[in-house]
C-alpha cells in the first residue's frame, strides 16, 4: 500500500516540479523604467500584447491560371520578406483557404505604416514620356491616343504636371538588385530612393538611356509617377533613383517593399483587428485580478464548506492552475483573453469534480460505512459522472477550436487543457491525499463537512408545467426583442463593418464626437462612452476608419486620444463567420446528442437538447434584452453554456439512471422527483462556485470581456435552471399519453 502511495506520490511532485520548470515565470518581467529584463514562458495573444492581425485576400481575377494558382504562395513569401525587414518579432504569416492570408503582428503600434508596407503591390514600371506637343495637347482635350495614356506628378514645389505617358513597360520592378535611402545633396538633402539593377536590367537601361537622351523617363510605381527625369546621357551602371516629396519615413518604407519585391496580384484587407499595448496591459491586469478574486472566492468556499476535504480540493485547485501553465508554455500555445477567461472559468467548473466527489463520500459515510470504503465508494460512483460530465464540455470545446479564429481559439485551447487537468487533479491527486491521510499510524477516522440542508423532498415534478409555461413566457419576450433588433444584434464580426476603440487625454462629450462622425458622413454610427468620460467605442458600417481618425485629430488635435483597439471586418469575412458559428453550434449538438445517447437513452438525449435549445434562446433574449452585441467570444460564450448545461444534465441523468435500479416499484416521476433532492446539494454548490469565478470576470474582467462574461453569468443560472425543471422532467412527458399516464 505504501509503495503504491510512495509512486503516486513522486508522480504529482514531478508533474509539479515539470509544470513550475515550464512556467516560470508566466509572463514578462519587467523593471521600474518598463524595461523587460525576464521574458514570460506563457505566449500572449495579440490581444494581451498589443499588435495586429490581418486576412488578406488575394486579387487573382484575371490572371493565367496558373499564376493564380501560384499566386497566394508568391504573396507570402514577398510579404514575410517585408515583415522581417519591418524588424516584426515572431510573425505568423499563414495562408487560408484558397486565396486568403493570415498575418499576425505582436507588438506592432505604428498601424498605418504596417498597412502601408504589407498591402502596397510595389509593381515598378519604367516607361517613356512623349515629348510631341502636339499629341500631349490632343490628349489634354480628351482625345485618346493609342499607345498612350496621361498621368499626374507631383513636383516638388507641390503643384501637379500632366504627362503622356507610354503604355509599353520598357523594364519591370523583376530586374531589381536593391533599394536604399540616400539624400539629395542638390535638393538640401531630400531623401530618395536609390536602384540597383541586375546584369540585363542594366543592360536593357544602358540601352535605353542610351537610345533616348533628351527626353523624359518616368519611373511608376503602382501606376503613379513618382520622377520623370529628363536623359541627359546613357547611364551604363544600372542605377537609377526615384525622388519625389518623400519624407525619411516613405523614402525608407518604399525601399524596404521594392527590396521585397513585389506582389504578385493585388491584396486586399478583409479583416483587421488592432489592439494598443495600453489595452493589451490592461486585460493582463484585469484579467489576472479576475482570477485571482475568483479563485479566492472559491478556495475560501471550499476550506469553509468542506473543511479537510476543502483544504485537500484547494491543493488540487492551484494544482491544477499550475499544469494549465504548464501545458501552455510546454507546447508554445498562446493565451489570449478568452483564454483567460477559460482559465476563470475551470476554476469554477474544475470544483464540480471534488463537489461529486464529496458529497457522494458523503451519502456513503451517512449508509454507516468505514471512512476508508466510504471514499473508495465515493470516487468509485462518481467517477463515470465526471467522465460524462467533462467529455461532453471537452466536444465543445474542440468543436469551438474547429470553427473558431484568433483568441476563440485561445478560449479553447485553455478549457480544453483546463478539463484535462481538472479530472486529473479530482480524480487522482485528491484521491492521492485522501488515501495519505487515512492510512498509517496517524491515520483520520472520520472527515468532517459542513451542510446546507440534507436531502429534502421537494416536489420538482409537480411544478414542471408550470415551469415550462414560465420558460415559453420569457423565451417569447426575449425572442421579440431579438427579432425587432434585427441586425442590431450582432457585432461587426457578423454583420462586417468597424469597431474602434479610443482614449482621450482629456473628458470629451459625445456630441463633440458626434458631430466630427456627422461631418464625414458618418453620422449614424454607434457611440458608446464609458469609463471617466474619456473612453469611446465607435462602431460604424462604412469602413471609414481612417477617416474617423483624421476628423477627431483634426477636431480635438494630433495626440489627444490613443488608439486601444480597432476591428475592421469585410461582409464576406463576416458571412463566413456566421457560417462558422452556425456550424459549431450544429456539430456540438449533433456530438453532445450522440454522447448522450450513447451513454444513457436517445430520449435522454433528446430532453437533453431540447434544454441546451432552452438555455440558448434565453439567453440570446437576454443579450437583446440588455442591448448587448453577438460576437465571436459571445459565441465562444454561447458554447460553454451548451457544455456547462449539459454537464450539470448529465450529473441528474446519472442519479436517475443509478436510482432506477433501487427504486424499481417507483413511478418514473417519483424516480426523477428523487434524484433531484438527492443531486440538489451539489448542483447548488456547483452552481455557487462556478457563479463566484464568472460573477469575479463580469465585475473585475475588463470592458473588452464584458460581454463575454454577462453571457456566462446568465448561462450558468439559466443552466442549473434547466436542468432541475425542464431537462429531467421532460423525461415523464416525453413518450405517449398511454405510457406517461402508467409512470406517473
Amino acid at each position: 500500500m505504501w509503495k503504491n502511495l510512495k509512486a503516486k506520490s513522486t508522480l504529482v511532485i514531478l508533474v509539479v516540479a515539470a509544470a513550475l520548470w515550464f512556467s516560470y515565470p508566466p509572463f514578462a518581467v519587467h523593471d521600474e523604467t518598463g524595461n523587460v529584463i525576464k521574458e514570460g514562458k506563457i505566449n500572449l495573444g495579440l490581444d494581451l500584447q498589443g499588435g495586429m492581425h490581418l486576412i488578406l485576400e488575394v486579387d487573382v481575377e484575371g490572371l493565367p491560371a496558373h499564376v493564380a494558382r501560384d499566386a497566394p504562395q508568391r504573396a507570402i513569401e514577398v510579404i514575410r520578406n517585408r515583415i522581417d525587414q519591418f524588424g516584426v518579432l515572431e510573425p505568423a504569416i499563414q495562408l487560408q483557404g484558397n486565396n486568403r492570408i493570415l498575418v499576425q503582428l505582436p507588438g506592432i503600434t505604428d498601424r498605418e505604416r504596417a498597412i502601408e508596407i504589407i498591402g502596397r503591390t510595389a509593381h515598378l514600371e519604367f516607361r517613356l514620356v512623349s515629348d510631341d506637343p502636339e499629341l500631349i495637347r490632343a490628349a489634354m482635350d480628351g482625345e485618346e491616343i493609342e499607345g498612350y495614356e496621361l498621368k499626374v506628378m507631383d513636383t516638388r514645389d507641390g503643384r501637379q504636371e500632366t504627362l503622356l505617358v507610354e503604355k509599353a513597360v520598357v523594364m519591370t520592378g523583376d530586374r531589381l538588385v536593391d533599394a536604399t535611402t540616400e539624400f539629395s545633396q542638390e535638393a538640401f538633402g531630400q531623401p530618395y530612393v536609390s536602384l540597383e539593377l541586375d546584369g540585363e536590367g542594366s543592360r536593357i537601361f544602358a540601352s535605353t538611356t542610351g537610345m533616348h537622351i533628351g527626353r523624359r523617363l518616368a519611373i511608376v510605381l503602382d501606376g503613379e509617377v513618382y520622377t520623370a527625369p529628363v536623359i541627359r546621357e546613357r547611364i551604363p551602371s544600372g542605377r537609377a533613383q526615384i525622388s519625389g516629396n518623400f519624407s525619411i519615413q516613405e523614402a525608407r518604407d518604399t525601399a524596404l517593399v521594392l527590396r521585397a519585391g513585389a506582389l504578385p496580384a493585388p491584396v486586399s484587407i478583409i479583416e483587421e483587428r488592432t489592439v494598443g499595448p495600453a489595452l493589451g496591459r490592461d486585460s493582463v491586469e484585469q484579467g489576472i485580478r479576475a482570477i485571482i478574486m475568483g479563485g479566492i472566492g472559491v478556495l475560501i468556499f471550499m476550506l469553509g464548506y468542506y473543511l479537510l476535504a476543502g483544504a485537500i480540493a484547494n491543493v488540487a485547485l492551484i494544482m491544477n492552475m499550475l499544469i494549465i501553465a504548464g501545458v501552455l508554455s510546454y507546447f508554445g500555445a498562446t493565451l489570449t483573453l478568452p483564454g483567460i477567461a477559460g482559465l476563470v472559468l475551470t476554476i469554477g467548473m474544475s470544483v464540480d469534480a471534488n463537489v461529486l466527489i464529496f458529497e457522494r463520500i458523503r451519502e456513503e459515510s451517512a449508509l454507516g460505512k468505514a471512512l476508508r470504503a466510504a471514499i473508495h465508494a465515493g470516487y468509485d460512483k462518481a467517477l463515470w459522472t465526471i467522465l460524462d460530465a467533462n467529455v461532453t464540455t471537452l466536444i465543445t470545446a474542440l468543436i469551438l477550436f474547429q470553427f473558431g479564429t484568433g483568441p476563440v481559439r485561445g478560449f479553447a485551447t485553455t478549457l480544453s487543457i483546463g478539463i484535462l487537468a481538472s479530472m486529473f487533479t479530482a480524480l487522482f491527486v485528491t484521491r492521492l491525499f485522501m488515501d495519505l491521510i487515512t492510512t498509517g499510524n496517524a491515520k483520520i477516522k472520520q472527515i468532517k463537512m459542513m451542510r446546507f440542508f440534507s436531502c429534502p423532498n421537494i416536489q420538482f415534478v409537480k411544478v414542471r408545467k408550470w415551469a415550462y409555461a414560465l420558460s415559453l413566457v420569457i423565451i417569447a419576450t426575449g425572442m421579440s426583442f431579438f427579432v425587432s433588433r434585427g441586425i442590431d444584434n450582432f457585432g461587426v464580426d457578423f454583420t462586417g463593418g468597424t469597431l474602434q476603440q479610443f482614449e482621450f487625454r482629456e473628458t470629451v462629450e459625445v456630441g463633440a464626437v458626434r458631430s466630427v462622425l456627422a461631418g464625414i458622413g458618418v453620422g449614424d454610427a454607434v457611440i458608446q462612452q464609458f469609463g471617466e468620460g474619456r473612453d469611446f467605442i465607435i462602431r460604424s458600417i462604412s469602413g471609414k476608419s481612417d477617416a474617423i481618425i483624421d476628423g477627431l485629430n483634426e477636431r480635438f488635435g494630433e495626440g489627444s486620444f490613443e488608439i486601444m483597439r480597432m476591428e475592421t471586418v469585410g461582409p464576406a469575412v463576416g458571412e463566413d463567420l456566421r457560417r462558422a458559428a452556425f456550424k459549431a453550434f450544429l456539430f456540438a449538438v449533433i456530438g453532445i446528442c450522440a454522447y448522450v445517447s450513447f451513454r444513457f437513452e436517445f430520449r435522454f438525449a433528446i430532453t437533453g437538447i431540447i434544454a441546451l435549445v432552452h438555455d440558448v434562446l434565453l439567453t440570446l433574449g437576454m443579450i437583446a434584452l440588455t442591448g448587448r452585441e453577438i460576437t465571436l467570444p459571445v459565441i465562444a460564450a454561447l458554447l460553454t453554456i451548451v457544455g456547462y448545461s449539459i454537464n450539470d444534465t448529465i450529473v441528474l441523468f446519472d442519479r436517475i439512471r443509478e436510482d432506477r435500479k433501487f427504486m424499481r416499484k417507483a413511478s418514473l416521476a417519483e424516480i426523477i422527483n428523487a434524484s433531484i433532492n438527492q443531486t440538489l446539494s451539489r448542483t447548488v454548490l456547483t452552481s455557487l462556485t462556478t457563479l463566484l469565478v464568472v460573477l469575479s470576470l463580469f465585475i473585475f474582467g475588463g470592458s473588452v470581456i464584458n460581454d463575454f462574461a454577462f453571457v456566462l453569468l446568465v448561462g450558468v443560472i439559466v443552466g442549473t435552471y434547466s436542468s432541475v425543471f425542464i431537462a429531467s422532467p421532460l423525461l415523464i412527458d416525453w413518450p405517449g399519453k398511454r405510457s406517461a399516464r402508467r409512470q406517473r
